[in-house]
């Protein structure tokens, strides 16, 4: 197949080493220091600066079975039962049973969690959909942050080469189709300044999320879904983008608020704060055993479906009763949002309602963290390992992006490393995808935001596969230049039709995923999977019963989607 590529200019300089890491969160860090200790030469590339990922915003904590009374197993099943019968159960099984141990390699790193004073113990409360205290945190609710600064100052400590505000591009094959780097673009001066390449064996991609396809994200304005773009255009097989965990309780600032809003951790609902509507009524009571617990994605309907039968867009959180000071010590950075945004929580009602907040799907990866592309590897936000299936358990991201992580570290340091990358070899010239021009990015957001929200319906659904097509036509004539805006507006753009095209193949409701004219679990036709990968080859539909692709095989400067279902819910590939 024709290799599909980014317009960009040809790289100006090259670095070479053994390992180049994509992203510095949980997972991408925690593999380069692994990696690093395993004696490889590492390279972390990031697109802002280290402490600008999704790690840092991460509020609640980390879950692992490290309490008394708690174990491993009970982890596995309300991972299990979060996601809604498509989370690989090997996987999981990995996640919790080598958790515990990932946290305590953690806090050797330098993290520090938050201990009883009186025993020296890690504090553990309670999150949505776990029926056990294991949540640890750190600065009450700034795990993210002090995990990011821990994990930070030892990648200094240990003298591994950075490079900060590099968007990546694209990934560089060798003759044999194996990874041999990436390409990148630095925005900056100096001597790595604009395009240039990383040549490495082992490509571990860790670029986080995709939350900016939507109009208002918990997540940073960095996640744009470079990683899962990158990886569709490599060859590799990306699942699961239609599962979009909506977070039940983003602060919300008005109809018309765009881009990262801030979130109120799943935490204060662990403490005792409750969800009521303008009446005061708690309207999760007697939806679910758990109420304001229950998994993410049955709150977030129940918000959405309170909100529509009272002609709301918002409902709001109750936690007056905390008193000031447990708002200042167990929530003090929740609480400051809220005071700069005029709530004062002890006192008032604090609005709040669902926004994109992860992505459950991504990059397939087997249990060490290997790609359908050998050389390239995944893991995070990024990966789609298996665990979430159809939405995310509650404070798992971290801990995910730890033990994946740390697998694929052992794995790349288990392989023989050449001395020198191999040199690039490209058997023909690549097909550029046309660039957007940078207001696409806007024009994106709002189509998803209304036809593939926390809502979804085949008429919707329709509507936002012709309105990006419709944007996409808009690069035909005039493709727009190269530059940060425009590589991240193609971007969004491809993870935003691969999400729409599984949206309009999966007719059920499951997990964060929500049907309103399908709205049963049907496991007889979708406990199974879609595996998408691009082709530059027009490519017809799987079955009569499915949509036809809304790609244009009259146009073939824009790739298709090829999409397959697998068998059941586990994917996994133990390769050699």
């Amino acid at each position: 197949m024709t290799a599909i590529r980014l317009g960009a200019p040809a790289p100006g300089w090259v670095l070479d080493t053994d390992v180049v890491v994509v992203g510095s969160g949980v997972a991408g860090l925690t593999a380069a220091l692994r990696c690093a200790e395993a004696g490889l030469r590492v390279a972390v590339v990031t697109k802002a600066n280290f402490d600008d990922g999704s790690t840092r915003w991460a509020q609640g904590g980390i879950a692992a079975a490290l309490g008394d009374g708690d174990s491993p197993e009970q982890h596995l099943a309300d991972t299990l039962v979060a996601g809604a019968g498509l989370c690989d159960e090997d996987a999981v099984r990995t996640l919790v049973t080598e958790g515990p141990a990932a946290v305590r390699r953690l806090i050797a790193t330098g993290a520090a969690f938050d201990t009883d004073p009186a025993t020296g113990a890690i504090e553990l409360t309670r999150e949505g959909g776990h029926h056990r205290r294991r949540i640890a945190h750190a600065g009450g609710d700034a795990t993210g942050a002090e995990v990011s600064r821990a994990l930070v100052q030892a990648v200094r400590e240990a003298g591994i080469e950075t490079v900060e505000h590099a968007l990546v591009l694209d990934l560089i094959k060798d003759a044999e189709g194996r990874a041999a780097g990436v390409t990148l673009h630095v925005m900056g001066e100096g001597a790595r300044d604009g395009v240039g390449a990383v040549h490495a064996p082992a490509v571990v991609l860790a670029t986080g999320g995709m939350g900016q396809v939507f109009s208002a994200t918990t997540n940073p304005a960095v996640s744009t879904g470079d990683g899962v773009a990158l990886a569709l255009r490599a060859g590799a097989e990306v699942s699961d983008l239609e599962f979009v965990q909506f977070h039940p309780t983003v602060m919300f600032l008005g109809p018309d608020a765009e881009g990262q809003q801030p979130l109120v951790s799943e935490a204060v609902r662990g403490e005792g704060a409750h969800l009521v509507d303008a009446g005061g009524v708690r309207f999760m009571v007697g939806q679910h055993e758990l109420a304001e617990l229950a998994p993410r994605d049955i709150v977030a309907k129940g918000i959405t479906r309170r909100m529509r039968e009272q002609g709301a867009d918002h409902m709001y959180l109750d936690g007056r009763h905390f008193g000031a000071e447990m708002w200042k010590q167990r929530f003090p950075t929740i609480f400051a949002a809220c005071r700069a945004h005029g709530f004062d929580p002890v006192h008032d009602l604090v609005p709040v309602a669902p926004a994109a907040h992860y992505a459950s799907g991504g990059v397939v990866t087997d249990l060490r963290g290997r790609t359908s592309v050998p050389g390239l590897y995944a893991c995070g936000e990024v990966a789609c390992t298996g665990v979430h299936g159809a939405n995310r358990l509650a404070s798992n991201s971290l801990l995910e992006g730890l033990v994946f992580a740390e697998r694929i570290a052992a794995d790349v340091a288990a392989a023989p490393v050449r001395a020198e990358p191999a040199a690039p070899e490209e058997k023909r010239p690549p097909l550029e995808i046309p660039l957007l021009p940078q207001d696409a990015r806007a024009d994106i957001q709002r189509v998803m935001t209304a036809g593939a929200g926390v809502l979804r319906s085949a008429a919707s659904l329709d509507g936002a596969a012709s309105a990006l097509g419709a944007i996409r036509d808009t690069a035909r004539p005039a493709p727009a230049a190269p530059c940060v805006e425009t590589w991240e507006a193609t971007n969004l753009l491809l993870v935003a039709q691969v999400l729409v095209e599984c949206a309009r193949r999966r007719a059920e409701t499951r997990g964060s995923h929500w049907r309103e004219d399908h709205a049963d679990r049907d496991d007889a036709r979708w406990a199974r999977h879609f595996l998408v990968t691009l082709t530059s080859d027009p490519v017809r539909p799987e079955s009569p019963e499915s949509p036809e692709s809304p790609e244009d095989p009259a146009h073939p400067a824009h790739p298709a989607l090829a999409v397959r279902t697998t068998a059941g819910t586990a994917f996994h590939r133990e390769t050699p």
